[in-house]
């Protein structure tokens, strides 16, 4: 066993199902646990996913956890029409899989989460990759936690580019700002990895053949899910090069840092009428002599996509 353990926060889309396979793939870390999340799909659909995703990768031994169902300021939840198309309506780009043996636990994902950075510490990773909804629940239930988890490294946002919901707006951090704000004004450490980089770092049916030409069940059905994603990049006009390994990415840097390159700075995410859901720096804490957040601004995608396709290439063939 590794000694650095990592949760999953995963909303289970396709992105997500890919960071699940490079956790799992990856040597120099356990994965514990799975926390559900809303998003790309109810977070009921999110778990199941989960569940099944790692009953195909002989994974069993991972309990998934349901976190919460919708964002901190309201009481429900719909999926965007974007996002079915994108992920397709059942989250894994319709492909169907067993219902897993495996049920959801019985624990909730927020005391899941607590429980483990207690136990952890330095040693837990934390890999949000939909809102921040989950740990802005657990650092309010129990505020050592922003202490305590030794590396969160989530995926959203976005700082030198674009949004991709409004002209400033990164999808996750638009399904709950006020959440997202009040964990980047905590004492958390987190390294951001948003569309600043992970826009730059594509995968393609090239890739996606080589895990169909593994002959393997799990081959063939990450690369149809992945196909269902690279269709819908080209098909909505987001990349006709490849899609975005949005959320894998987040994994490998959290691993290895060294993939990107970081600027530290004191950030906010601003939920007005003009700016809702804006990662940004905050202008108050500018000058402070320390910092919480590394946001990445560059990455060495070549880099990055040889060592994630060895990770993947190997964990298929089995």
């Amino acid at each position: 066993m590794a000694q650095k353990k990592m949760i999953l926060d995963l909303d289970t889309g396709i992105d997500d199902a890919l960071a699940l396979a490079y956790a799992i793939a990856d040597p120099a870390v356990d994965l514990i646990g799975i926390i559900s999340s809303y998003g790309n799909c109810l977070v009921e659909t999110s778990g199941e996913n989960s569940l099944k995703l790692l009953e195909l990768l002989g994974q069993t031994d991972v309990p998934v956890f349901l976190g919460e169902g919708h964002s901190s300021t309201t009481d429900s939840f719909e999926v965007m029409e974007i996002s079915q198309l994108i992920h397709g309506k059942n989250g894994i780009g319709e492909v169907e899989l067993p219902v897993a043996k495996r049920p959801i636990e019985s624990q909730s994902g927020v005391d899941f989460l607590i429980e483990a950075a207690h136990k952890y510490n330095d040693d837990l990773i934390l890999i949000p990759t939909g809102p921040m909804t989950n740990l802005d629940a657990a650092i309010a239930k129990d505020p050592e936690v922003a202490n305590l988890i030794g590396n969160i490294t989530f995926m959203g946002g976005a700082l030198t580019v674009p949004g991709n919901v409004t002209p400033f707006t990164e999808a996750n951090i638009h399904q709950d700002p006020e959440a997202a704000d009040r964990v980047f004004r905590s004492p958390a450490q987190m390294t951001m990895v948003g569309l600043d980089v992970t826009l730059r770092t594509l995968l393609t049916k090239k890739e996606t053949q080589q895990w169909r030409d593994l002959g393997t069940e799990a081959g063939r059905v990450f690369a149809d899910i992945v196909d269902f994603y690279i269709d819908a990049y080209y098909n909505l006009d987001i990349d006709k090069n490849g899609c975005a390994l949005h959320d894998p990415l987040a994994v490998g840097v959290s691993i290895n840092p060294s993939f990107v390159n970081t600027i530290d700075l004191n950030m906010q995410v601003t939920y007005d009428d003009v700016d809702y859901g804006r990662t940004i720096g905050d202008k108050a804490r500018l000058n402070d002599p320390t910092t919480n957040m590394k946001a990445a601004v560059g990455v060495d995608a070549d880099a990055y996509l040889v060592y994630f396709m060895e990770l993947l290439n190997g964990l298929f063939a089995k």
